[in-house]
């Protein structure tokens, strides 16, 4: 006799989909004529993000995961800035180019901070003037350069990146990055701070501002 029970099977769970963070286009063998050709192309006032490596040319287009998360880093960092009283002169996403590494980058942000004396009310030249003091690129997708070998190349002294769940912080030592576990700029401030303040501002952005000021004021 046959059964006719039916049977079951167990279902699949379907995979979580991981954000899309940047869109991106490499281009491979360029010169650093070309590089600079493309840029002037291009033109100045894009959302597009040029990123240049000895021949490698990476063009990121930032999608709301990647310009939420940065925004929100960038008033992080505002916010520690002015409830410590430490001035600075903000760079953005300013081209840092060093034809003399054969690289070049816009930043998702820049500051001078340490430096900022030395830069303040004057247009920066990086032929004389040092590289910022701190870069953050928030990361979420793939990419072909390798940034913290640009960056220490360039002689940034300090570099946060994100990939949209951990905070990453490199302190240059000996030419070279080392990663750390809280920032040269704000050695007391714990990155947890920061994984609070992006979780707050999921709810509201003003009071997870207000709890963050509050907080900086009761503990130092």
């Amino acid at each position: 006799m046959v059964s006719t029970t039916p049977q079951t099977t167990t279902p699949v769970p379907s995979a979580i989909p991981q954000p899309m963070g940047e869109r991106r286009v490499v281009f491979y063998n360029l010169s650093w004529q070309a590089y600079q050709q493309i840029s002037k192309a291009l033109g100045e006032g894009r959302s597009a993000r040029l990123t240049f490596d000895r021949g490698t040319l990476e063009i990121t287009m930032p999608l709301e995961d990647h310009e939420t998360a940065l925004r929100l880093i960038e008033r992080f960092i505002y916010i520690l800035l002015e409830e410590l009283n430490i001035d600075v002169k903000t760079m953005g996403s300013t081209t840092l180019d060093y034809p003399n590494l054969n690289q070049g980058a816009e930043p998702d942000n820049a500051y001078y901070i340490q430096n900022q004396p030395k830069v303040t009310g004057k247009k920066v030249d990086l032929t004389q003037d040092p590289a910022p003091d701190l870069v953050v690129e928030v990361d979420i997708t793939h990419t072909d350069i390798n940034k913290p070998q640009l960056y220490a190349a360039m002689g940034v002294p300090e570099f946060w990146r994100y990939n949209g769940r951990e905070l990453r912080i490199y302190q240059l030592q000996s030419q070279h990055y080392v990663e750390v576990e809280s920032s040269p700029t704000f050695p007391n401030v714990p990155k947890s701070r920061l994984y609070q303040f992006l979780e707050d501002c999921r709810q509201s952005e003003l009071q997870a501002s207000k709890r963050l000021r509050a907080w900086i004021q009761q503990t130092f």
